[in-house]
């Protein structure tokens, strides 16, 4: 059986440079794609998102899908993928235990600034709690 990566993406640039390396190095892996949509940071666009909107959720769902093609595209293979709610770091921890991965590859961070500080480092937390190797991007 090939190697079975999980690269967690949110569409940041580290994310993006995640899976750039994934295609360079282990281009004949088997590889997931996730995506966590965090309803803790739904509302920072500046607009109210009530609790359990469905339009809400539909749209991060499609945004989630569009994300996980046009990063595919950089993949250049085939590749799973997966869409999670939940708190990023703990869903992401879960699901490398639960999918059984060999290895994970992710972007060093997602957040810029306080918003990092003050919420914690999802990458340290996955890097702290994983089962399996993980591999920063910066």
């Amino acid at each position: 059986m090939g190697k079975r990566i999980l690269v967690p993406v949110d569409g940041s640039p580290q994310s993006r440079s995640a899976v750039e390396l994934v295609a360079d190095e282990w281009p004949d892996a088997a590889v997931t794609f996730l995506h966590v949509i965090d309803p803790v940071t739904a509302g920072r666009s500046g607009t109210f998102v009530p609790s359990g909107s469905e339009e809400w959720y539909r749209n991060a769902r499609q945004d989630a899908r569009d994300l996980f093609e046009e990063l595919g595209e950089t993949l250049g293979g085939d590749y799973e993928t997966r869409t999670e709610v939940g708190r990023p770091a703990r869903t992401i921890v879960e699901v490398i235990a639960e999918e059984r991965h060999d290895h994970v590859v992710m972007g060093s961070h997602g957040r810029k600034g306080v918003s990092r500080i003050l919420l914690g480092s999802t990458a340290e937390h996955v890097l702290r709690n994983s089962p399996v190797p993980v591999t920063i991007v910066r």
